[in-house]
């Protein structure tokens, strides 16, 4: 396979924990391992690159600070509801404050050229628009441009507001320019305008997971301890329901979550005490290893069918149990669960589908195609 000359677009990258920042990490690292000649760009930060561009044989570029500041939620009742609706305006209105990225990645990429493959990674949507702008007639950044997409813009329908609908001209102008559209998974396709159907390509997230050693399953407690890692969505991947049965529950047990989102745990807490343990975010590898101590894990479903949360692959490369909680769950699973019945635990995809040596070479088999 000749190397290819490739172009990365995002803006989450190491040592951020996020599934973009993820999907951007280990693709350019494999790509670059493959023999490919790979050169990123993103927003530094407070990070200094130096030794991981060295260490991964990549060019890390910086598209500059972001200075476009959200609207931080605080304050009394009133202050606080005032700010929320300014920040949410702002957001419907004018993808603030992520639309900067678009002006930034413009002025970044707009005098690149000779590439043969561009990949942006989204979300944020305006990473796209940012390579859309750049990417000019008579003057392509690259032969072939993939536009990532981690969840679906105008089709989400996990957020409680819907994109108002001129940011679907928006959508359409910059798939009309990408050469492909890669989503995660089959049940994302209807989340696009049918128009756009001939370029999606199913690509999923992609680890390389091959020196983490997952150490052997044991018992630690005569109560289940049982644990959740990620993000919630208010009325969509809700912890509410499940919160309010536990606090009614009267077995012993530990639920942990691992979450940036603690504020949405607080008055549980109050009322749970130590049978609910909430703890921060940390490194991919080290979650895998601490899941697979639990008994079991629980997914909140997002109840739709367009989106699939990712952390079902950080669960499978556990491999414990999984229980999937829906909106308005009896929650009879989880009592099950509790007992040691496992019978009604998900059907993760296996986790070779998602080694990241495969992925990569999807995206360079796109590029030969194209």
């Amino acid at each position: 396979m000749p190397e290819k000359k490739i172009l990365i677009v995002s803006r989450s990258f190491y040592p951020g924990l996020s599934p973009r920042a993820y999907r951007t990490t280990e693709l350019a690292k494999e790509l670059s391992k493959q023999g490919h000649d790979v050169t990123i760009y993103i927003p530094f930060g407070n990070n200094n690159y130096s030794r991981f561009a060295k260490e991964h044989n990549l060019r890390v570029n910086n598209i500059g600070n972001l200075n476009w500041l959200g609207i931080e939620l605080k304050g009394g009742k009133i202050e606080y509801a005032i700010r929320r609706a300014i920040r949410r305006g702002l957001l419907m209105l004018f993808e603030y404050p992520d639309v900067e990225l678009t002006f930034r990645i413009l002025n970044a990429i707009k005098n690149e050229s000779g590439y043969d493959l561009l990949i942006s990674i989204a979300v944020p949507f305006p990473v796209h628009w940012g390579v859309a702008l750049a990417k000019r007639k008579g003057r392509d950044i690259a032969e072939c441009w993939i536009a990532d997409c981690g969840d679906p813009y105008m089709g989400d329908t996990a957020d409680s507001f819907r994109k108002l609908n001129y940011f679907g001209w928006i959508e359409k102008w910059f798939c009309r320019k990408a050469d492909y559209l890669t989503v995660p998974f089959e049940g994302a396709i209807p989340a696009y305008y049918p128009e756009f159907h001939d370029k999606i390509r199913v690509i999923p997230q992609g680890y390389d997971f091959k020196n983490l050693v997952i150490p052997e399953y044991k018992k630690r407690t005569e109560y289940p301890v049982f644990a959740y890692a990620g993000g919630f969505i208010p009325g969509k991947r809700d912890p509410s329901q499940l919160l309010r049965f536990l606090s009614r529950c009267q077995r012993e047990f530990k639920f942990i979550v691992y979450t940036s989102q603690e504020s949405m745990l607080i008055e549980a807490r109050k009322k749970l005490g130590g049978k609910l343990e909430i703890k921060p975010l940390i490194p991919r590898e080290e979650l895998l290893i601490n899941l697979s101590q639990m008994d079991f894990l629980v997914n909140l479903d997002n109840n739709i069918t367009t989106q699939l949360p990712s952390k079902l692959i950080d669960y499978a490369y556990a491999g414990r149990p999984v229980l999937n909680i829906l909106a308005n769950d009896d929650f009879s699973g989880l009592t099950q669960f509790m007992e040691g019945d496992y019978t009604k635990r998900m059907n993760l995809v296996s986790p070779e589908n998602f080694e990241i040596d495969k992925i990569a070479k999807k995206f360079i088999s796109l590029c030969d195609a194209h």
